[in-house]
């Protein structure tokens, strides 16, 4: 059994380290360790060290420069120290099969990136982006999601539905050709998708679909299952009392089960 060695990289004003940190040990893992950015900068923590990188949420940039952009440029041409490229240490990192998991601003550094949905394994090639709420606001609410049982990722194996809280201004998806959204529903790279509570079906009825998204994604996945990318936040929900309607006796199945996903799959391999 491996064990699970997590990297959770935040700075420039990601702000939820601290949640997705314990929820990854709640989740199981084994070393959970939180660095800023500049610390892969110094050298003083290196990717080749752990099996799962996390991108937390919170307000990347200050929200201001456009879903993860910045941040995307600062991967691409940062080296570190002593000379390495931290884009190329990103790329082993993904060769060798190692877990990466994107949340909120995580996902937008994620597509921004090229590493989701990589359709036609097309890795670090963009192919779609995270554009402004169709309602022009900041949206906090929770959300009712479906898991595509269909879906590679290693992340959603064995879920069918969850209920977490969205807080983001810029999520909804759009796609690089007209083609290529029909193309991620073919190829189950759409694995996870905005419900209505009642009937259960993908909605783009606003507030269920609270960023207007296409075909109602939430959440995508590359062609190996090993990345995720999701607007929800699964880390705030990892105790009963996070649920809106706790003290009226209600759960749902807490957002833990996501990470403990990758993490069962980190272990058995």
């Amino acid at each position: 059994m491996s064990k699970v060695e997590v990297l959770v990289v935040t700075g420039y004003g990601t702000n939820c380290e601290r949640e997705t940190a314990h929820a990854s040990r709640l989740a199981g893992a084994d070393r959970v360790t939180v660095c800023f950015f500049s610390d892969l900068v110094t050298e003083k923590e290196r990717l080749e060290d752990y099996n799962l990188l996390i991108f937390p949420g919170g307000f990347l940039d200050g929200d201001d420069l456009g879903a993860a952009q910045a941040a995307a440029m600062r991967w691409q041409y940062t080296r570190t120290t002593s000379g390495r490229s931290l884009i190329n240490d990103l790329k082993q990192f993904h060769v060798q099969g190692k877990l990466i998991l994107g949340i909120c601003n995580g996902f937008q550094l994620l597509v921004k990136l090229g590493l989701l949905p990589a359709l036609n394994s097309l890795y670090f090639q963009r192919q779609v982006s995270l554009t402004h709420n169709d309602s022009a606001r900041f949206e906090n609410r929770w959300v009712h999601l479906n898991c595509n049982p269909r879906s590679p990722s290693v992340f959603t194996r064995g879920l069918d539905s969850l209920f977490l809280p969205v807080r983001h201004g810029e999520g909804k998806l759009v796609c690089k050709d007209d083609n290529l959204q029909e193309e991620l529903i073919i190829n189950n790279l759409v694995a996870l998708q905005y419900i209505h509570p009642r009937t259960k079906d993908p909605t783009q009825e606003y507030p269920y679909n609270p960023n207007g998204s296409p075909a109602a994604i939430a959440g995508l996945t590359d062609p190996g299952g090993t990345i995720l990318g999701l607007m929800p936040h699964p880390e705030a929900y990892n105790h009963e009392t996070n649920h809106p309607a706790w003290t009226r006796g209600k759960q749902n199945i807490p957002g833990v089960k996501l990470l403990a996903g990758g993490i069962e799959y980190l272990r058995a391999s």
